[in-house]
């Protein structure tokens, strides 16, 4: 569906045709009031006074049906007032000031609907990123172009370099950089080879890659980010509705002062009632609440359509706020804090032993084997240049030990003390419980000693120096590993608090325990293995989902892409939230109570009573919640705290 502007409704021409006209009248005024003029260019003052009640019909056009259906449900809002205070000036002979309210209030508005547009535009953009055609592979494999939305599960694209993916799927052949940054908020482009999962609107860079469809364009990741974020912004926070149930009292409390303005000071011999109705008139136009009312959605809006260009997705403005409370935080470790991914972090040989004949021996045999830490010391050996060969016999696996094989004619066995013995297990002095230990020997005599450890992502320990700079803190590690290897995780971290060795209820527990001691608590994890404690916690967060619907649709915030500091960056953006909508009911309220005083006394005319009241408070916080937007995450070599400004 094409995005509709605000800029090009009708209200918005009615407001614009309301200036032009308000514009025109000044004209004609300072016209007719020039001394001396030639005879052609006389110009009759009824004139002005007719532009002026064109503006004020055209611009009032913009509320007063929805101000009658405000009177006749004893609801007074905003539309209701400018509509009585537009005709209560054509009434008592202000045409100027009737002209003024109409063409600045539609004005005013129009710039709160932009406000509000604008970031909501973002999720819009997000599905202009699916192409509209794609090429699909036929079965003889030939190519034909089709509507991306015609894609269906088990269909083959193909996606040349420089054109963006049209489907979800998983690469099938070719090789590829793809910038996923609209689904992740990531801009580094990630490789691709076959097997890797991709994402309908990501970018091709500069191989051609065959991609298996795993979604149609209803049900992928960029259709689900969007209707999420929808469905967010249609969520108000707490505050939101604090000041809307303020505002329902506030107006008619103000609508009645107004009404009092108007009424007693003539009573009691103060005045005339002409001068007193319109300081009456004015009272109410300052006590138009809009200023106040898009205080807070505005700045929810701009936060959580930020967060989502960013990777962060925030299910609502409840949690948006709840975020800015959080206390302390709890992460689990498999996937979270660590890669979720085994790497060998050495490989040692006994003195007399050939380092890499063994090493060769070692990757030939484990290549033969489906477990993660074979397949760990096989990258290993890989990222040295070391190959499997072909030369294996005998090959046996041994569950919950290892395997043994004949390599190049030497039998070799690579598994844990259980499969060759304590005795040479012994050899290696004493180890470091917090890695996993691989033995392997030859009945040549050579003898290896192999570390495996699932490692701690680069930016965990960024995230937690920010989460304590953030008043986060304690930062705890729950994870049902053994202590040793949860403890050196949480020291590689600088994690506050390590607990190992829990079942899902214990974490839970664990969670409570947490919030008991220090206030509400959020809880980070992949969303899936962590549900309970995701659950429990006052927010949870599931991080690097892009592929996961389930993780999209439990968590209470999504982080797209496994990017920690994505976390401290939601936190700051929440904090950053409270403190806007606090500044700008406090300049709403502020600015309405030095402007309803000076009406009372006289001092503010109507034109100033909407310029600076209503447009210009509304003006003003709009701006101020638009300031969200600037705030990023830290990129991948920046250190400084969270939520730092780029230029």
């Amino acid at each position: 569906m094409p995005h509709s502007s605000p800029w090009r409704t009708t209200f918005a021409k009615r407001a614009y045709l309301s200036a032009v006209l308000l514009v025109l009248g000044l004209l004609v005024s300072w016209v007719a009031g020039v001394p001396d003029q030639p005879g052609w260019l006389k110009v009759r003052l009824d004139l002005a006074g007719l532009l002026y009640t064109a503006a004020s019909a055209v611009g009032g056009a913009n509320f007063f049906g929805a101000g009658v259906r405000a009177l006749r449900r004893l609801r007074l809002d905003m539309n209701f007032l400018m509509s009585a205070a537009i005709i209560a000036a054509i009434l008592i002979g202000e045409p100027f000031e009737a002209a003024t309210l109409a063409a600045l209030f539609s004005l005013a508005e129009l710039l709160e609907r932009f406000a509000v547009d604008r970031s909501r535009r973002s999720v819009a953009m997000l599905l202009e990123l699916t192409p509209e055609q794609a090429e699909r592979i036929r079965p003889d494999g030939s190519t034909e172009a089709v509507s991306a939305a015609e894609l269906k599960v088990g269909d083959r694209i193909r996606v040349r370099p420089g054109h963006r993916i049209g489907a979800d799927g998983r690469v099938l052949s070719g090789s590829s950089t793809v910038n996923e940054a609209a689904i992740t908020g990531e801009s580094v482009p990630k490789a691709k080879e076959p097997g890797d999962q991709v994402f309908s609107g990501s970018l091709n860079a500069e191989g051609a890659l065959d991609i298996d469809v795993s979604a149609d364009a209803a049900h992928s990741v960029l259709a689900r980010i969007a209707e999420l974020v929808r469905a967010a912004e249609s969520r108000r926070a707490p505050i939101e509705h604090f000041v809307q149930r303020f505002a329902q009292v506030y107006t008619p409390v103000v609508t009645a002062l107004a009404v009092l303005v108007i009424l007693i000071p003539p009573l009691i011999g103060l005045g005339d009632s002409l001068e007193w109705f319109v300081r009456g008139i004015t009272l109410l136009v300052i006590a138009c609440p809009c200023a106040l009312v898009i205080a807070t959605p505005v700045t929810v809006v701009s936060a959580l359509t930020s967060a989502a260009r960013h990777g962060v997705l925030i299910k609502g403005g409840e949690h948006l706020e709840r975020l800015g409370s959080i206390k302390a935080l709890a992460t689990d470790k498999t996937g979270t804090l660590t890669k979720g991914e085994l790497e060998v972090t050495s490989f040692k040989t006994l003195p007399e032993s050939d380092t890499e004949a063994m090493l060769q021996r070692v990757v030939t045999v484990e290549s033969r084997s489906e477990h993660p830490i074979a397949k760990a010391i096989v990258r290993y050996g890989e990222g040295r240049g070391v190959r499997p060969t072909a030369h294996i016999s005998d090959f046996k696996a041994l569950p919950g030990r290892g395997v043994v094989a004949q390599a190049d004619g030497v039998t070799i066995a690579v598994g844990t003390e259980k499969l060759v013995g304590p005795t040479e297990a012994a050899l290696w002095g004493a180890l470091d419980p917090a890695s996993i230990w691989v033995f392997a020997t030859t009945d040549a005599g050579s003898s290896a000693r192999i570390s495996v450890a699932d490692t701690v992502r680069p930016e965990a320990r960024l995230m937690v120096a920010q989460l304590h700079k953030l008043g986060v803190r304690p930062v705890a590690l729950l994870t049902g590993d053994q202590m040793g290897p949860a403890e050196a995780i949480g020291r590689a971290a600088g994690v506050d608090l390590v607990r190992a060795r829990l079942l899902p209820e214990e974490k839970i527990a664990a969670v409570r325990e947490l919030r008991a001691k220090h206030g509400m608590v959020a809880m980070v994890g992949d969303g899936v293995n962590d549900s309970p404690a995701l659950a429990e916690a006052d927010v949870g967060i599931a991080m690097g989902v892009a592929g996961s619907p389930a993780a999209i649709e439990t968590a209470d915030v999504a982080l797209m892409a496994d990017d920690l500091t994505r976390v401290p960056y939601a936190i700051r953006l929440s904090q950053m939230v409270r403190k806007t909508v606090r500044f700008n009911i406090a300049v709403a309220l502020g600015l309405k109570l030095t402007l309803a005083v000076g009406a009372v006394l006289g001092f503010v005319s109507l034109a100033v009573a909407v310029l600076v009241g209503d447009m210009g408070g509304s003006l003003l916080v709009t701006l101020n919640s638009l300031r969200l937007a600037r705030l990023h995450p830290p990129g991948p070599h920046e250190h400084g705290p969270s939520g730092s400004h780029r230029p």
